[in-house]
């Protein structure tokens, strides 16, 4: 997945592929032919993890840095690689809209993206997405582009003020229910989201008011985009 491809609450794969051949799986090349041939399309000389520097056709080609990992396999070790594989949120590391989805279908993201895997992913899938969240983005020293968008990274979300799940708050376990049913294609979604939101009001404690502000902060915002 590309950052892209993401939006709020869902995704959509463009039938991208990408070989992700990391050491610590530890991958015998030759039984993947197609891949080893396409690979060394790209020469040898590029891939090998020597340093050194070549002459191929009259031009000099440098290597990749120098590691103990085979020509064909990434330079780190990527010591996460199972987290691509487990239920896990996703999201777009620059956008004008912060979007956030779900994934049980194990992608791998590009560097556009930024996954989170652990537990109760569908009540954070639900305040990441609220207006919220959103305004705080917005209104705090969040890393933003010369455009204006904001840039999201995993420091970022460490920082964001969401109340601790607690399965005996009933609007808490609703929330995350809420949230799962999004991932229905058969669902109304501006009804889901209208419900989520009020929910997230409630757990926040926000007044009318406040909520209002949140709800008329972020329609503007969107429709300025």
């Amino acid at each position: 997945l590309r950052g892209r491809d993401i939006k709020r609450y869902e995704y959509e794969w463009a039938n991208l592929w990408i070989i992700a051949t990391f050491p610590s799986r530890h991958y015998d090349i030759e039984s993947y032919p197609a891949v080893k041939n396409y690979l060394l399309s790209i020469g040898i000389e590029r891939l090998e993890q020597t340093g050194e520097t070549h002459i191929v056709n009259g031009k000099k080609i440098k290597a990749r840095k120098k590691t103990c990992n085979e020509w064909f396999e990434t330079q780190d070790s990527i010591s996460y690689w199972e987290d691509f594989s487990k239920p896990k949120i996703v999201w777009k590391i620059i956008g004008n809209q912060m979007a956030f989805a779900y994934d049980t279908n194990n992608y791998v993201m590009n560097n556009a993206c930024y996954i989170m895997t652990g537990n109760h992913l569908d009540y954070l899938l639900a305040v990441l997405n609220s207006q919220a969240i959103t305004w705080y983005s917005y209104v705090t020293n969040m890393n933003k582009t010369g455009v204006g968008d904001v840039q999201v990274g995993g420091q970022n979300i460490a920082t964001f003020p969401m109340p601790p799940y607690d399965a005996n708050k009933i609007e808490l376990v609703e929330l995350a229910e809420l949230a799962n049913s999004i991932t229905n294609k058969n669902i109304n979604l501006p009804f889901i989201d209208s419900k989520i939101e009020s929910l997230v009001s409630m757990v926040y404690g926000f007044t009318s008011e406040e909520t209002n502000f949140l709800h008329s902060f972020v329609s503007s915002l969107r429709k300025s985009i």
